[in-house]
C-alpha cells in the first residue's frame, strides 16, 4: 500500500491493461494443455441444420444448390486433418423406387426425396393422378426436402444437403451393403441418368468432401415402412445427425379446412400424443427449434389422412428418440395478393449413433396402425365425443365386411341404430300422445296467470299446477324429446368418425363420389329435408303454441341448408335421411296403433 500522500504509479487503467494480459495468457495457456481436442463442437449450435431458416424471418433462405467452397471444411482450424479421399456423383440423377404402395423418387444431390406417391389414392384436384405428399413448390421455396440431414452446425448441413451422392454399386466399406432389386438404367431426354428400383431394394448412398462424409442406406420391402440408416463423420469422427421431413406434407387437395390448417407435428412421450400445429409452433422459439428434445417413443408429421411417423428400430429402448419441431414460410399468391404460408417441419434423431430408424409415410389406417410397434392408432382422433364416434366407427367397419360399399354400410348401420332405438320412440310418442291429451288444460292454466310478470311469485303457482297435471297423467315433460336429444351425440359422433377415416376418402355410394365431404349436387341435402319434415308432419305436436309448431316446421329448412353450406359429410347426410325414412315408416305404424285420443276438457279452477 502506497504511504500518504504518495501517488499511486498504478493507475486504474494500468491495472485494467495488466488484468486483461494476465487472463489472455491463463486462456492460453488452458487451451493448449488443458482444452478439449479437436474435432470442436461446431458452432451455431442452436439452429437446425436446414437448407433455409428453421423459422420465418429476416435472412434469406440458402439456395437449393449452393457451391461447395473448397475452403469450408478448412474454417475447422482445430480439427486435425484425416485422409479421406473426396467421393462426387459425376452428375446429378434421379432414382425411384417403386412398390404396390407407393412410388419413391430421390435426387442424388442430397440424397434427398423429391416425390412421394401413394398407389392407393388418387388427387381430389385431378381424379386420374396419384397422391403425392411431398409439396415440392413448399421444398423449393424453403429450401428444404424429406429425408434432409439436420447437423447442428448448419454449414456443414447444407453441404451435406446439397452434394452429389454416389450410389453404391459395388458394396464399399461404407456401405451395408450394394443397391439391390430389380434395377435399370435409363436416360432422360436431356441426357440425364435415372435409376428405377422394385421393391423389396436397397439403396446405399455416399458422399464425402474430404471432411465431412455422409452415407445413407434404405431399405424397402412391401408395406409402408423404409429402415433408413445415416452416418455421418467429419474428420473420421462420428457426429449427432437427425433426419427430418421438410418441406410441408400431406394432400393438398383438402378443401376444409384448408390444406395448412390439417398440418401438425406430433410426438409420443409417456404413451401420451402431443400434437403441434403451425399456430403453435409460432412460440417454438422459446425453446430454441436447435434444441433437440428426448424421451420421445415416435414423432412426425400429419394432416387428416396421412402421416410420416418415425419409429425406432425394432429392439430398441422405448423412448430413445430426439426431436426438433418448428416452422419456416414461403409465400404465395391469394386474391391476388403475396401472402405468407406456414411450412411446418419436424427433425428426429437417436442418441446413438450412427442413425437408424424406421420410417412409416402412409395412410392413418386403424386396424394398420394399430399394428405398427409401437401402435400408432392414436394419431386417428375422434374428438371430444371418442366414446361415441370410436364405437360407430368400429360397427360400419365391421358392417363393411358384410356389405362392401361403404355408403350401403352406413343405411344398413342407421337400420340397425333405430331398431335399438324404436323402444324410446315408442315411449317418446306415447307421452307425445298424453301431452297432447292434457294440452287444452295446460293452456288454461298458462292463461290464468299470463297476466302476471315472470318476477311475479304467483307465477310459480302456475308451474306448481302444471307439474300436478302432469303428475297426475303420470307424464315425463322431457320423455317427448329424449329420443331426438340421443341421436344428437349421434350424429356429431359419426359426422367426426366419417369425416377422419381414411376408409371414407373418395367412398362412392350412388351419385356420391366422395362421403367423407359435401354433397356437390346438393341432393342429399335436399331430400333429407322433406324427409325430416314429413317425420314432424306425421308427428303429433306436443304443444298448442303456433310458435314452436313454426320452429318445427322450419327446424328441416334449417338443416338442410346447414348440409349446403358446411363441410359435414355426405355420409352423414345418408345416416339422416335413412334415418327420416325409417322414422317415417315407424310414425306410420304407431299412428295406425296408438290413435290420438280425444283432448280432455280442461278443468276449471278458482280465478285468482
Amino acid at each position: 500500500m502506497s504511504a500518504p500522500g504518495q501517488k499511486d504509479k498504478f493507475t486504474p487503467e494500468l491495472r485494467i491493461l495488466v488484468a486483461s494480459l494476465l487472463s489472455f495468457g491463463v486462456i492460453i495457456l488452458w487451451a493448449k494443455f488443458f482444452g478439449p481436442k479437436p474435432p470442436v463442437q461446431p458452432p451455431q449450435s442452436n439452429r437446425p441444420a436446414v437448407t433455409a431458416p428453421a423459422a420465418p424471418g429476416p435472412a434469406a433462405p440458402a439456395t437449393a444448390n449452393p457451391p461447395l467452397a473448397p475452403a469450408a471444411p478448412a474454417t475447422k482450424a482445430a480439427a486435425a486433418p484425416v485422409s479421406v479421399a473426396p467421393l462426387n456423383a459425376a452428375k446429378e440423377m434421379s432414382i425411384s423406387v417403386e412398390n404396390n404402395l407407393y412410388r419413391v423418387e430421390f435426387t442424388n444431390r442430397g440424397a434427398v426425396v423429391k416425390s412421394w406417391q401413394l398407389k392407393q389414392y388418387k388427387d381430389d384436384a385431378k381424379p386420374q393422378r396419384i397422391l403425392d405428399v411431398v409439396h415440392p413448390d413448399a421444398s423449393q421455396a424453403t429450401g428444404g426436402w424429406p429425408f434432409s440431414l439436420v447437423l447442428d452446425d448448419e454449414q456443414l448441413g447444407n453441404a451435406a444437403n446439397s452434394g452429389l451422392y454416389f450410389l453404391d454399386s459395388a458394396g464399399k466399406p461404407g456401405c451395408p451393403g450394394p443397391a439391390s432389386g430389380e434395377i435399370a438404367v435409363l436416360i432422360g431426354p436431356s441426357g440425364e441418368p435415372t435409376v428405377q428400383v422394385k421393391a423389396p431394394a436397397t439403396l446405399c448412398l455416399e458422399w464425402s468432401d474430404g471432411h465431412l462424409e455422409v452415407t445413407k442406406h434404405f431399405r424397402f420391402d412391401h408395406t409402408y415402412v423404409v429402415r433408413v440408416e445415416t452416418s455421418v463423420k467429419l474428420n473420421g469422427n462420428s457426429i449427432p445427425a437427425g433426419i427430418a421431413w421438410l418441406g410441408g406434407f400431406g394432400d393438398l387437395t383438402v378443401t376444409n379446412p384448408a390444406p395448412v390448417e390439417t398440418v401438425t407435428t406430433y410426438y409420443s412421450e409417456g404413451g401420451k400424443i402431443s400434437t403441434f400445429p403451425h399456430k403453435k409452433l409460432d412460440g417454438v422459439e422459446k425453446w430454441g427449434p436447435g434444441i433437440w428434445q428426448g424421451g420421445k417413443e415416435f414423432t412426425g408429421i400429419e394432416d387428416r389422412y396421412f402421416t410420416a411417423a418415425f419409429l425406432p428400430v425394432s429392439g430398441a429402448t422405448s423412448g430413445g428418440l430426439e426431436t426438433r419441431y418448428w416452422k419456416t414460410s414461403r409465400t404465395v399468391h391469394v386474391n391476388d395478393q403475396d401472402a405468407l404460408e406456414p411450412v411446418p417441419q419436424v427433425a428426429t434423431k437417436t442418441s446413438a449413433q450412427p442413425l437408424a430408424l424406421r420410417v412409416f409415410v402412409g395412410p392413418k389406417d386403424y386396424d394398420d396402425l394399430k399394428k405398427m410397434n409401437p401402435p400408432l392408432h392414436g394419431l386417428i382422433s375422434f374428438g371430444w365425443l371418442e366414446f361415441i364416434a370410436e364405437p360407430l366407427f368400429h360397427g360400419l367397419k365391421w358392417l363393411h365386411g358384410f356389405v362392401p360399399n361403404w355408403g350401403w354400410a352406413i343405411v344398413v348401420l342407421t337400420l340397425v341404430i333405430n331398431m335399438l332405438l324404436f323402444p324410446l320412440r315408442i315411449s317418446s310418442y306415447k307421452t307425445t300422445l298424453k301431452m297432447q291429451r292434457v294440452g287444452p288444460e295446460i293452456k288454461a292454466i298458462q292463461e290464468k296467470y299470463k297476466k302476471y310478470s315472470m318476477r311475479d311469485p304467483r307465477k310459480a303457482e302456475m308451474n306448481k299446477e302444471v307439474m300436478a297435471v302432469y303428475s297426475r297423467e303420470g307424464i315425463n315433460p322431457v320423455g317427448g324429446c329424449f329420443q331426438m336429444f340421443l341421436q344428437m351425440p349421434v350424429w356429431f359422433g359419426l359426422n367426426t368418425a366419417l369425416r377422419y377415416a381414411i376408409e371414407m376418402r373418395h367412398a362412392t355410394w350412388l351419385w356420391i363420389v366422395d362421403l367423407s365431404s359435401k354433397d356437390p349436387f346438393y341432393i342429399l341435402p335436399v331430400l333429407m329435408g322433406v324427409s325430416m319434415y314429413l317425420v314432424s308432419k306425421m308427428t303429433p305436436m306436443t304443444s298448442t303454441d303456433p310458435q314452436q309448431q313454426m320452429m318445427m316446421k322450419i327446424m328441416p329448412v334449417s338443416m338442410a341448408a346447414i348440409f349446403m353450406i358446411s363441410p359435414i359429410s355426405s355420409g352423414l347426410a345418408v345416416y339422416i335421411l335413412t334415418s327420416s325414412v325409417v322414422g317415417i315408416v315407424q310414425q306410420w305404424y304407431l299412428n295406425r296403433t296408438h290413435p290420438v285420443p280425444v283432448p280432455a276438457k280442461p278443468v276449471r279452477g278458482k280465478k285468482s
